[in-house]
């Protein structure tokens, strides 16, 4: 059998896994005395034809409920369990013996002379590394260029449901130099950070407190911490609990505090996991990973596509969809003032509600517009005089300059790729002190911007934004053409 170096961390599959122990909390024995180490022993004995699977057994008189660590920081519970050791070396493995009246441990030291790396070649670890004969390993970035690349949720959660990363949103931080390449001999984790990491509040104030003090704010936000990196690292697959385990407290780039993530998905050219943090009780991070020779920018796909709504079927041309909309909002309403310039029957009724952000908007799926040509949004909007204009409401913070429910329309052009921050490289063009009781048609003219490749999402934003005001508006015959 070929000999390979040992290095650290090495994989083992259990038939009991342990994910938490608190066995104190076990009431199957009976109170007794605590256990001495004279009252604990164990066997291992090699599965026949399989020298690296080793059969443990608790052999102790006294009985309780048996932990094992195996020596490779994974560790099982029962009398009978089994571990892989794919590589040669000595390793130290530990019975605990937990009782109703206390608890004690014992250590023996096993030999694995070769390595058996055919325990290595599965599915999931020849995703992770290229395979045994791929000796320069496999390289994963992040997934910089896709939406949801990085995300945040409970911990709890399945999915990261409070925020996810638009494409590149964290270009302008040290998160995207990340490099961290796996090989299967040896099991050897080699990672390239440039000198730092990233990580929010709580994970700056605890590598603060781990010496690392030194972190700046990029224009990304949160924190870039200079971090240097440890002369070696490995990594420990268990595929059984399907957990990704860094050694020396290494960690994927973004610090949470653990070194132990969850395998959400794992396949030849994605690697998506979940990490519970420590720093932050009650948080979740999720991350998605693509081999680097992958990471390309797509190309932008631009299109001039008219649009255009009259509002007259409930058969939608063009689907808008709502925020902060009141219920009686309605895309198929009677027009409230048949005449001219509009005589149609049908409107949208457009209800602004308390919230700060009401509006209406439309995103396009498969390309971003193309401005060269198409690039003038028309309208038709009747401002009642029945709302209150006059009264100052509440607002979102003191950048609101005024308070009051306005006569005025805004559209603008968003990039919808960026999830909440869409409105960061936004362009906005609005009306504003517009005549009421009449209909009036209003031109949105884009052709300043036509040389932007990345939006595709229009939104519709009437009586201002940032404040609480409420009222009714009417809109009818919407077009998006050249």
């Amino acid at each position: 059998m070929k000999t390979f170096k040992s290095i650290g961390s090495l994989v083992l599959t259990l038939a009991f896994i342990i994910a938490a122990c608190e066995p104190q909390d076990n009431s199957e024995y009976a109170l007794g005395p605590k256990p001495t180490a004279e009252d604990l022993d164990f066997a291992a004995t090699p599965v026949q034809g399989k020298e690296n699977i080793i059969d443990f057994a608790n052999t102790s008189p006294m009985a309780g409920l048996a932990v094992w660590d195996f020596g490779n920081g994974l560790k099982g519970k029962g009398d009978m369990v089994t571990a892989e050791y794919p590589l040669h070396g000595d390793y130290t493995v530990v019975l605990t013996l937990y009782t109703e009246g206390g608890s004690t441990s014992i250590s023996k030291v096993i030999t694995i002379s070769e390595d058996d790396m055919t325990l290595l070649n599965t599915a999931m670890y020849n995703a992770l590394t290229g395979g045994a004969n791929d000796t320069d390993g496999k390289t994963w970035v992040f997934d910089q260029y896709h939406a949801g690349h990085f995300g945040v949720g409970p911990r709890a959660q399945t999915w990261p449901e409070w925020w996810q990363a638009g494409p590149e949103e964290k270009t302008q931080s040290c998160m995207y130099t990340q490099e961290f390449t796996f090989t299967q001999v040896g099991l050897k984790l080699d990672w390239v950070n440039n000198g730092k990491v990233y990580t929010n509040g709580p994970g700056k104030d605890a590598l603060a407190a781990l010496g690392f003090t030194n972190s700046v704010v990029p224009p990304a936000g949160d924190f870039d911490v200079e971090y240097p990196l440890a002369e070696s690292y490995t990594f420990n697959l268990n595929e059984s609990a399907g957990t990704l385990t860094l050694s020396e407290g290494a960690f994927l780039g973004h610090y949470t505090g653990s070194s132990t993530y969850e395998i959400v998905k794992l396949t030849d050219t994605e690697l998506y996991v979940k990490v519970v943090s420590t720093v932050e009780p009650g948080n979740g991070w999720w991350y998605r990973f693509i081999p680097k020779e992958l990471n390309v920018k797509p190309p932008v796909v631009t299109r001039a596509v008219p649009l255009a709504e009259d509002f007259e079927s409930e058969t939608k041309k063009v689907a808008f969809s709502y925020e902060d909309m009141g219920p009686l909002v309605s895309p198929f309403y009677s027009n409230p003032a048949p005449v001219p310039i509009n005589q149609s029957g049908k409107v949208f009724l457009y209800q602004k509600t308390a919230g700060f952000w009401s509006n209406i908007f439309h995103v396009v799926s498969g390309y971003k517009f193309d401005l060269t040509t198409q690039n003038k949004i028309k309208l038709k909007v009747f401002i009642p005089s029945y709302n209150d204009y006059t009264t100052e409401n509440g607002k979102a913070g003191d950048w609101v300059s005024d308070a009051k429910l306005q006569k005025k329309v805004a559209v603008k052009l968003q990039n919808n790729d960026l999830g909440g921050n869409a409105y960061t490289t936004q362009t906005e063009v609005s009306f504003s002190n517009l005549e009421t009781d009449k209909w009036l048609e209003l031109t949105f003219d884009f052709s300043g911007v036509s040389n932007r490749q990345d939006y595709n999402k229009i939104v519709i934003q009437i009586g201002g934004e940032g404040h609480t005001g409420q009222g009714i508006f009417f809109v009818d015959d919407f077009s998006f053409s050249e």
